[in-house]
C-alpha cells in the first residue's frame, strides 16, 4: 500500500481549483458542481469503480497512468499514438481503491472518417472505457496548449455524463502553472500537474476518488485466505506474529511446535476499501516418509487443505538452508492448486553475517527453483522486521493479480504478436492456428484459446505463451491456466467436410507457469 503524497498543485488561497467550469451542452446545466448532470440526463448509477484518462495523442497519459499506478506498466514513448488498446490495472492511492484505465489516443473528429481502422478503433475504445468510468481524468499538454482534439475528447466526455478532471500535464516548474488557465475552456476543474516530476497529484487524485460510488467490499463478508506453509522451523509462527505485530501463535526453537492450522484475521489499508484477510499459520511440512506420528500425519493433511483451500499462499524458506528437496515439493503442491504465490525468505539477517548477499541468493534460488520464477520474492528477518511491511504489499499485489481482467483485444492483440514472434506447432504440413481467445474466469486466471485442431497443441508452446502474456500484463504470482477448444472456420470445414462443423469441446488445457 502506498502512502499519499504531499505535492504542489494549482489551487487558489481558499484551497479550490484555480480554473472551474460551469459545464456547456446538453447533459450540464448551471450550477455551483460543475460535475451534477443536468435534470433529463441519463447516468448509469451502476458504475463501479473504474476511473479512465482520455486526451488526445502525446499528451503525456500513459506517463500519469504510470505515475498513478506507482509503477511503469504503459509505455511511454514521444512518438505519437502509441497506446492503442485499452489498458486496466487496479490501483491504490491512500486509502482508496479502484480500477485504473489507460486508452489511445483521440485523433478523429466526431463523424470523421478514418484512412484505416486503427483510429477509429481507438476511438470505439475510448468510448467503451467512458461507459464503464465512474470518473475521467481528462488529459490535456501545458506546452503546447489548447487543441481542437481536446475539445473533441472534452465533448465525448460530456456526452457520456461523467464526472471529468482536466489534468494539465507537463507543468514541470511552479512558473508553467499559470498556462493551465487556457484549458478553462473545457468548462471542467483543472488541475497542474507534472507526471514526470511527481507534481499536484495529491489535489487531482482527492478530487478524483472522492466522485467515486462505494462499493462492496467482499472481503468483508469473505476475507480472502492467506495461507503460510513451508518446512519445520522456518520461522513461519515467527513471521505471522511480527506481521500482526502481536505474539498470536506459539514459537519455539523446537520444530514441528505448531500442529494445526491456526486462522488469525488480518487488514491491510484503511477505511471501506481495505482488505480484510484470514492469515492462516499450517504445521511445517515434513516429508510423508518421514513422519513417525498420527499426529504430524493429521497436521500434514490440515496444512495441505489449508493451501487448497487458499487465495494466496506464502511460502516461508529459511535463508540459512536454502531451498531443500522438501521446500520444492511444497512449491509444486502450490502449483497443482492453482494459488497464488509469494516466497519469503526468512532469517535473512543471519544469512547477512554469514556473507551472503541478495544479489548472489536470488540467481541461486531461482535457478533451484525454475517453476516458481513467476512468483515474486522476498527477503525478511521476522526476528528484526526487516522488510515485513514489503511483504505485506507484495501479498496484497498478487491477491489482487490473482483476481486481473484482461482486456480481451489487448489480449488477443499479445497472443497474435507471440505467435509472429514464433510459430504455433505443427504436424506436418498442417500448423496450428489460434483463431480468438478470450477470459473465463479469475483465481486462477484462465483463458480459452480457439484453434483449429487442438491436437497439435504442446505444452511447451503454452509455456511460451504464457511467458508472453506475463511479459505484457505482469501478473505476478498468478497462476494461468489455458484451454483450446477446437474451432473449425466455415471455409475452412467446407472444403474438408460436409455436414455440420464438430462439437467445440476443449481437448487440450495446462497450467502455465
Amino acid at each position: 500500500m502506498r502512502p499519499t503524497r504531499t505535492l504542489i498543485s494549482l489551487t487558489s488561497f481558499s484551497g479550490q481549483p484555480l480554473a472551474r467550469g460551469n459545464g456547456c451542452g446538453k447533459l450540464y446545466r448551471m450550477s455551483r458542481d460543475p460535475q451534477a448532470p443536468a435534470s433529463g440526463s441519463i447516468q448509469s448509477d451502476t458504475r463501479r469503480r473504474v476511473v479512465a484518462i482520455a486526451g488526445r495523442p502525446n499528451v503525456g497519459k500513459s506517463a500519469i497512468f504510470n505515475r498513478i499506478a506507482g509503477r511503469r506498466v504503459a509505455i511511454v514513448h514521444d512518438e505519437s499514438g502509441v497506446t492503442r488498446d485499452r489498458l486496466v490495472r487496479e490501483v491504490a492511492w491512500g486509502e482508496e481503491r479502484f480500477e485504473l484505465i489507460d486508452t489511445g489516443g483521440v485523433q478523429l473528429l466526431g463523424g470523421e472518417s478514418a484512412a484505416d481502422t486503427i483510429g477509429a478503433g481507438v476511438r470505439a475504445q475510448v468510448q467503451a472505457a467512458l461507459e464503464d468510468a465512474a470518473a475521467v481524468i481528462l488529459a490535456v499538454d501545458a506546452q503546447q496548449g489548447l487543441h481542437p482534439m481536446d475539445a473533441e475528447v472534452a465533448r465525448m466526455v460530456r456526452r457520456s455524463g461523467c464526472p471529468c478532471f482536466v489534468a494539465v500535464n507537463k507543468c514541470d516548474l511552479p512558473q508553467h502553472d499559470g498556462a493551465a488557465s487556457e484549458f478553462a475552456a473545457l468548462g471542467f476543474p483543472l488541475y497542474a500537474v507534472s507526471a514526470q516530476h511527481n507534481r499536484g497529484f495529491d489535489a487531482l487524485m482527492h478530487a478524483v476518488t472522492a466522485r467515486l460510488p462505494a462499493a462492496p467490499n467482499e472481503t468483508i463478508e469473505h476475507p480472502l485466505k492467506v495461507a503460510v506453509v513451508g518446512r519445520p522451523n522456518a520461522g513461519k509462527s515467527s513471521y505471522i506474529n511480527r506481521l500482526l505485530r502481536a505474539p498470536r501463535v506459539i514459537v519455539s526453537e523446537v520444530a514441528g511446535t505448531t500442529r494445526d492450522s491456526i486462522e488469525v484475521p488480518f487488514s491491510i489499508g484503511a477505511g471501506p476499501q481495505a482488505r480484510h484477510y484470514r492469515l492462516i499459520d499450517t504445521a511445517g511440512m515434513r516429508h510423508v516418509h518421514r513422519i513417525d506420528s498420527a499426529v504430524e500425519r493429521f497436521s500434514l493433511f490440515r496444512a495441505e487443505r489449508s493451501v487448497a483451500e487458499a487465495d494466496v499462499v506464502v511460502l516461508v524458506l529459511d535463508a540459512t538452508v536454502g531451498p531443500a528437496v522438501q521446500d520444492k515439493h511444497i512449491a509444486a503442491l502450490i502449483q497443482r492448486e492453482l494459488k497464488g504465490c509469494v516466497m519469503v525468505v526468512n532469517k535473512w539477517d543471519l544469512a547477512i553475517a554469514q556473507g551472503v548477499t541478495q544479489t548472489r541468493y536470488e540467481p541461486a534460488l531461482r535457478a533451484a527453483m525454475p517453476f516458481m520464477a513467476h512468483c515474486p520474492l522476498v527477503f525478511v528477518s521476522a526476528q528484526s522486521g526487516y522488510n515485513i511491511r514489503a511483504s505485506v504489499a507484495v501479498i496484497d499485489e498478487v491477491a489482487a493479480q490473482t483476481r486481473a481482467t484482461l482486456s480481451t483485444g489487448l489480449l488477443n492483440r499479445v497472443l497474435a504478436d507471440a505467435t509472429a514472434r514464433v510459430q504455433p506447432p505443427g504436424a506436418g504440413s498442417r500448423r496450428m492456428k489460434i483463431y480468438y481467445a478470450a477470459q473465463t474466469g479469475t483465481a486462477p486466471l484462465s483463458l480459452r484459446l480457439f484453434v483449429n485442431d487442438t491436437a497439435l497443441a504442446t505444452s511447451n508452446y503454452t509455456d511460451y505463451l504464457v511467458r508472453a502474456l506475463r511479459a505484457h500484463f505482469g501478473l505476478a504470482g498468478a497462476p494461468i491456466v489455458i484451454r483450446y477448444r477446437q474451432r473449425v472456420r466455415p471455409d475452412e470445414h467446407a472444403t474438408r467436410h460436409a455436414g455440420p462443423a464438430p462439437a467445440g469441446k476443449p481437448r487440450r488445457s495446462w497450467r502455465g507457469r
